[in-house]
């Protein structure tokens, strides 16, 4: 089954590379009408519109994904240059710092739950004030399977995505009828962002996963697709692990 967005208006936090980047791709390919990318760094946007082919129906607005006037912006551009915004995308994430929550800096917990936390909900509420709460739209929460269970060194990073699955749920219940919200839990996907997790011991990483082998970005992108198109016009508050297996196979071993 091909699963469309044609017409539609997306928004993608975090998209200058890796899976943000992959995701604006392919929302492309199944027909939106345009999509705004967001990151930190302006040259990394340039580069990224760049890749994807200066199309356009790509608008790149740059800042912090945790600043309220940035998501207040970038959503506003969106409805300004596409005339709406159906799709918005929380996929912006941070990891400074590797070791248990524990015995990390509280400054790098800070910034880790700012980003990967309040981030998304920031998005939301602009999304929602500007755009959804009148004319409707979905709402994708990129997540991890590391905010499903506890595991070693990505302590702060974890309950961060805890937090934002469970938030997942509670817009759900709040922006319903008119806005969907669902969430992705990646397993290790091989990105420049998770390359600290599997590119020492790639072996090891892969026997993690019973299907064998590590994600590649194409295995996320579709499952988004699919949130956020009318084919899952009946699913709303819903975790979808995207893992090789981690959570589903291996539950209750071990």
């Amino acid at each position: 089954m091909e699963f469309r967005v044609d017409g539609k208006v997306a928004l993608v936090t975090g998209a200058s590379r890796g899976i943000g980047m992959a995701v604006a791709e392919e929302l492309l390919a199944g027909g939106a009408k345009g999509v705004v990318i967001t990151g930190r760094k302006p040259a990394n946007l340039e580069k990224a519109v760049a890749e994807i082919g200066n199309d356009d129906r790509v608008l790149a607005v740059a800042g912090g994904a945790d600043n309220d006037d940035h998501a207040a912006g970038a959503v506003a551009a969106a409805v300004e240059r596409f005339g709406a915004l159906d799709i918005l995308v929380n996929n912006a994430a941070t990891n400074p710092v590797a070791g248990n929550i524990i015995d990390v800096e509280m400054s790098a917990v800070d910034k880790i739950w700012a980003v990967n936390q309040r981030g998304p909900l920031v998005f939301a509420r602009a999304a929602w004030r500007q755009w959804m709460q009148e004319h409707g739209g979905s709402i994708v929460n990129v997540a991890s399977v590391g905010g499903l269970q506890p595991g070693p060194l990505l302590g702060a990073y974890n309950v961060s995505k805890a937090a934002l699955i469970f938030l997942t749920r509670q817009l759900a219940y709040e922006m319903a009828p008119t806005v969907r919200v669902n969430a992705i839990a990646p397993g290790i996907v091989k990105t420049r962002f998770s390359r600290p997790l599997w590119e020492a011991n790639e072996e090891g990483a892969i026997g993690l996963h019973p299907l064998g082998r590590l994600g590649e970005v194409e295995d996320v992108t579709g499952a988004v697709l699919f949130l956020c198109s009318d084919a899952s016009s009946w699913i709303t508050g819903v975790t979808l692990p995207i893992d090789g297996g981690v959570i589903g196979a291996r539950a209750g071993l071990g």
